[in-house]
C-alpha cells in the first residue's frame, strides 16, 4: 500500500476488525491489516475464534511487534463458538465499520455452492468487507482501483467510498464500471442492418450510464475527486462476471462493490452478480455496505 496522500477527508471509517486464524498467511495478513488500519487512521482490533493458549498468544505478539506502525491502538480478542456466529456479533457489539479477511482466490466448486466462512460473512454482518487474496510483508502501491457503477440505489456509496480509499491508499485512477446487459439492447442480429441498429442502441446506452455515472462523481465532495484520474467503462454481459474480468485484465489493486442484497438458497443456486467475483477473485475485493 502507498502513503496517505490526504488525510483531511471526512472520516469514513473510525473501527477495523481482522478475523485471523493461525495460517501460514497470519503474518503477512496482520502486517497488511496494520497498514491498512494506519493509513485509514482507524483503531484496529483482532480477534481470533478458538481458544487462548500461551503459545498462540506469544506468536501473536510477537507479529504485532514487528509491524510498521507501534503507534497504532491494537485490540487483541479471543472468542470461542462458530467463526461465523461470533464474528457476525462481534462487527455489530464493537460497532465495526470495517471487517478485513483473508480469502481463498479461487474457490472449487465445492466451496462455491457450500460457501466459505468469508462468502457467509459479507453476506450477513452489518459493515462493509475487505477481502484480502494478496497481503504483502512491504508496501505495495495502490495505484489502480475499478469500482461497479451498477444502476442501484447503493451505488453512489460504493463509488464514494471508491474514492475515499483512493486518496488514503495513494491511487491515481479509478475506473467506473457499468455493466449493460445485453438484453436491452433489444435487438437480434441477423445483418448488417440489424448489426447497426444495434450498435446505435448500444451507444445510446454508453451514453445514458456514462452521464448517470458522470452526475454520481460530480456530486461527492472535490477533496476527494480532484487528484484522481477517473474513467468510465461501460461493458455488455453479465453482471459481476464482467467486472471482475475486467478488473483482473487491467490488472486493479482494489475492486470496490455494493453489499449482495439477496441472500435466499435461490443465489446459491443460480448466482448473481457478486457471487462470481466471490468465487474467484480478480483482486482485493472491498464490499461496501451501508452501516445498520
Amino acid at each position: 500500500m502507498a502513503q496517505p496522500t490526504n488525510q483531511n477527508l471526512i472520516k469514513l471509517y473510525s473501527s477495523i476488525l481482522f478475523g485471523f486464524a493461525f495460517s501460514p498467511s497470519l503474518k503477512v495478513n496482520i502486517l497488511e491489516s496494520t497498514r491498512i488500519a494506519h493509513l485509514l487512521n482507524c483503531k484496529l482490533i483482532l480477534l481470533h475464534v478458538g481458544k487462548n493458549t500461551p503459545e498462540k498468544l506469544s506468536e501473536i505478539n510477537t507479529i504485532v511487534s514487528q509491524t510498521e506502525h507501534s503507534s497504532l491502538p491494537i485490540d487483541i480478542l479471543w472468542k470461542e463458538g462458530n467463526p461465523e456466529s461470533v464474528i457476525t456479533k462481534a462487527c455489530l457489539d464493537l460497532n465495526i465499520d470495517l471487517l478485513i479477511l483473508g480469502a481463498l482466490q479461487h474457490e472449487n466448486r465445492f466451496q462455491f455452492y457450500v460457501g466459505s466462512i468469508a462468502r457467509k460473512l459479507t453476506r450477513k454482518v452489518n459493515c462493509s468487507v475487505l477481502l484480502l487474496i494478496k497481503p504483502a510483508e512491504k508496501r505495495v502501491p495502490c495505484k489502480h482501483v475499478v469500482v461497479n457503477g451498477l444502476d442501484a440505489p447503493d451505488t453512489p456509496m460504493a463509488i464514494e467510498h471508491a474514492f475515499y480509499f483512493s486518496n488514503l491508499l495513494g491511487a491515481q485512477q479509478i475506473t467506473i464500471v457499468e455493466e449493460i446487459l445485453t438484453k436491452e439492447i433489444h435487438v437480434t442480429v441477423e445483418d448488417d442492418r440489424s448489426l447497426k441498429k444495434a450498435n446505435i442502441i448500444k451507444q445510446r446506452l454508453r451514453q445514458r450510464e456514462e452521464s448517470r455515472v458522470k452526475n454520481i462523481v460530480n456530486a461527492l465532495p472535490v477533496d476527494i475527486t480532484k487528484n484522481i484520474k477517473v474513467k468510465t467503462q461501460s461493458i455488455f454481459g453479465k453482471r459481476g462476471y464482467s467486472i471482475g474480468h475486467y478488473a483482473e485484465v487491467v490488472r486493479a489493486d482494489l475492486l470496490v462493490m455494493n453489499a449482495p442484497t439477496k441472500t435466499g438458497i435461490w443465489d446459491r443456486i443460480f448466482p448473481h452478480d457478486i457471487e462470481y467475483i466471490l468465487s474467484d477473485l480478480p483482486t482485493d475485493l472491498l464490499i461496501v455496505r451501508k452501516q445498520i
